[in-house]
């Protein structure tokens, strides 16, 4: 441990019980948002203008076209997100167990992003996508399993927290970033660099949790594959909580899929990306001055459910209100609401997630099993919204339906048994 550090507990594998400091909240806070701005730089604003130069010519519209690109990356996220969290897992460098595979991400997905710029044709840009997926999300994985390694439960309201602050400052700073910078690959190159930059501050300073050879699993190849399923029946907490936030971010990525294509084509914005990122600032504007407290008063009162089932409640009804008041105006009103929702939800479901954990040995792989639930809405979310759109009523019907799977995410929160 460095003198910055946080205590080290008992080895990799003891429940922390000290609190971890200031310093180290935000240099791993700064690398989770370093993360979301390589993500969230694309899919905002620069693959959505990819798909609509390569879309002519392929036989698809545009939003059909991206709807490929970003599902085919999302298949690889789901793979590759509790894949190197378990190889986190059972990582006994000398960096620890976690710090190597954000500097392998971090790296391999600031060179994937700069490839990702240079993509001439619909199929260099799936391509491209995906490998920034398997990348970063080996960074993420990482990242997300340092906080039941290193926070006591007690204090995790808060961090997710900051976390979550850090993720909605990422998604903004991507959006900026990619409209900033000029031209695709100018937008691209500059989220490249805050990605590789962002995580320096914690792998430099902050030294991890290793993890000794002697309590490393032996390695057989049935073993490993069989560990990624969870048993419903053995885990119910842990499946029930899966579903809930399946449910509820795949309601947010219908909101989020065609933004730019919902203010061209149906409000008829004279500027959509600028539109775009007006609505993400005031989206997250709110979801900053929810996100930490929402998570700190969690902690406080020490519940968690309460806060993720009224903040799930709050985002269906922003969701319905996109559905039925589809001017400008209503779509700020629901953007700013969106993020009052959505930034509870985010502290306090991610704080309920690592209180669900079955065991030590496999934090980082069962958090990426969770994390399948942010990754899988990406898709399932176009294969629902692109006929819904093009065939089924437009947007009207697609933000009606986002509400009521958002709606019943909530819902399903209290058949969660072992948290308060």
């Amino acid at each position: 441990m460095t003198a910055t550090g946080p205590a080290v507990p008992a080895g990799a594998l003891a429940e922390p019980v000290e609190r971890v400091g200031r310093g180290w909240t935000s240099a791993l806070s700064l690398a989770n948002g370093a993360i979301w701005v390589g993500w969230y730089g694309p899919l905002q604003i620069l693959l959505a203008a990819q798909a609509e130069d390569f879309a002519p010519g392929t036989g698809m519209s545009k939003e059909t076209l991206l709807a490929w690109i970003t599902g085919a990356g999302a298949v690889v996220s789901l793979i590759a997100n509790p894949l190197f969290g378990a190889l986190s897992d059972r990582t006994t460098s000398r960096r620890g167990r976690r710090t190597p595979w954000i500097v392998a991400g971090a790296a391999g997905g600031a060179l994937s992003l700069l490839l990702l710029g240079r993509a001439d044709g619909p199929w260099t840009a799936a391509a491209g996508w995906c490998l920034v997926q398997l990348t970063l999300n080996a960074a993420f994985a990482a990242v997300t399993a340092a906080v039941p390694d290193r926070v006591p439960r007690f204090q995790r309201g808060s961090v997710g927290g900051w976390l979550g602050a850090a993720q909605i400052l990422g998604v903004v700073g991507g959006t900026a970033l990619a409209t900033a910078a000029g031209g695709t690959g100018g937008g691209y190159a500059a989220c490249a660099v805050f990605t590789l930059v962002g995580v320096l501050p914690y792998v430099l300073r902050y030294e991890d949790l290793r993890l000794p050879a002697a309590v490393r699993p032996g390695w057989s190849p049935r073993a490993f594959l069989g560990s990624f399923r969870l048993s419903p029946r053995r885990h119910p907490d842990l499946a029930w909580a899966w579903l809930t936030r399946f449910l509820i971010n795949l309601s947010n990525a219908l909101v989020l899929l065609y933004l730019l294509y919902y203010l061209r084509d149906r409000l008829h914005h004279d500027d959509p990306e600028q539109g775009v990122l007006i609505l993400t600032a005031v989206n997250g504007v709110t979801l900053l001055a929810t996100v930490v407290v929402g998570g700190v008063w969690s902690d406080r009162v020490g519940r968690r459910k309460p806060f993720v089932v009224w903040s799930g409640v709050l985002m269906a009804v922003a969701t319905a209100a996109l559905a039925g008041w589809q001017t400008w105006p209503g779509a700020i009103v629901a953007a700013a609401v969106l993020g009052v929702g959505f930034g509870v939800f985010t502290s306090v479901d991610f704080a309920l997630m690592t209180d669900v954990l079955p065991t030590a040995l496999d934090r980082g792989k069962d958090l990426g099993v969770i994390n399948i639930a942010n990754a899988l809405p990406q898709v399932a979310a176009p294969v629902l919204a692109a006929p819904v759109v093009t065939y089924l009523g437009g947007y009207r019907v697609l933000y009606a339906v986002a509400a009521v799977i958002g709606l019943a995410g909530a819902v399903l929160v209290g058949r969660i048994k072992g948290v308060d």
